[in-house]
Parts: structure tokens; sequence; C-alpha cells
């Protein structure tokens, strides 16, 4: 196995698990839903929020047929992602591609298992505020961006 699909790998699992141990740590371990919020930074705070939908809240689904048609959606996203990591050569496509695998597997388990995806990061500026999200999120935003940004460099794939 080359070098760059063993760092693709450990993104994946890296990113896999940091969402899930954060988010059981939330919810089994300081008990959030019973505690309630609480402050990080004066620009960042911790809450619980369920989201039955996709990006930003997106298609939120209440019935078990949209929960599981997300859940299939998700890990069938991250079979194709991996696939195209596993043939892709360039450094920046392949950890931009295990972000998202790794952010894709995170919140379909937590569909699987919750029927929603555990969103906890709060940020905000005064009466500016952004949506809640987690690390599965972040992640993902960061792989697109990485695709992004390599889709506008000329001889992006040659360059490992």
């Amino acid at each position: 196995m080359s070098p760059v699909r063993r760092l693709g790998l450990a993104i994946v699992a890296i990113v896999f698990l940091a969402d899930q141990a954060l988010k059981l740590w939330l919810l089994f371990g300081v008990r959030l839903a019973e505690t309630g919020p609480f402050a990080v930074t004066p620009f960042m705070d911790i809450v619980l929020a369920w989201n039955r939908g996709i990006s930003y809240g997106l298609f939120q689904q209440d019935g078990m047929i949209g929960r599981w048609f997300l859940v299939v959606v998700s890990f069938m996203a991250a079979i194709w992602l991996w696939r195209w990591m596993w043939r892709a050569e360039g450094r920046l496509t392949v950890v931009s591609l295990a972000l998202i695998i790794g952010g894709a597997l995170g919140n379909g388990v937590d569909r699987a298992v919750y029927g929603a995806v555990v969103d906890f990061v709060h940020l905000y500026y005064g009466s500016f505020s952004w949506y809640i999200f987690n690390i599965a999120d972040a992640a993902i935003v960061v792989g697109v961006l990485g695709l992004l940004y390599e889709s506008f460099r000329p001889n992006a794939e040659k360059m490992a």
C-alpha cells in the first residue's frame, strides 16, 4: 500500500473516531441533554442539536423512510468516495476525500443509531449566529474546500 493511501486510511479513522468519541463523551459523559449548554469561549458554546436532515438542517426527515434513506445515502457516498480516494494519486485529493469519508461515516452512524446527527458546536459573535455543527461536518467542509482548491490549480493531479 502506498504512503498516500495509508495517510488516507489514517485520516478516515482519525476523523471518524474523534467525531464519535466526542459525541459519546458529550452525550453520556457530560450528559449534555440533561445538563444543558455551556460556554467554551466568548464566541463558542457547546449545545445539543439533533439534525434530522442534511447540511444546514436542509431536508428534515421525521419518518423512518427518510431517516434510513439518508443513512443509505451517507454510506453509499462514503463507498463511492472511498473508491475515488483509492485511485487518486495526489496527496491533497486523498486527504480531502478522506476528510469527507470520515465525516460521512460519522454522521451516517449517528443517523443509524440515534435517528439524527448529533450537532454541538455553536459559533456566534454578537447577534451573528452560525449553524450548529460537529467534527464530521467540519471535516466534510474542509475536504470539499480542498477538492475545490485543487480543481482550480493547473496540473493539480500531477502534483503528489
